[in-house]
């Protein structure tokens, strides 16, 4: 299982959240360096209930957040 400090919750445009096993800085760093890459670059993350690796298009996201509360 993943700690509460390891877990960030990713809110997508859409109104949609993903939480990922990774630290707020650690989800803001993957963010930031996708978005500086070329186009169509993917954060990758773990999700943090089932540990599937997922991609993220940063343009999607409007913020993020320390996950489970």
């Amino acid at each position: 299982m993943v700690s509460n400090d390891e877990v960030t919750t990713v809110v997508f445009a859409n109104g949609g959240t993903l939480d990922v096993a990774a630290s707020l800085e650690q989800v803001a760093k993957q963010l930031e360096d996708a978005a500086r890459s070329s186009a169509g670059t993917l954060a990758w993350f773990h999700e943090a209930a089932a540990g599937d690796r997922l991609g993220v298009n940063p343009t999607h996201v409007v913020s993020i957040r320390r996950g489970r509360d």
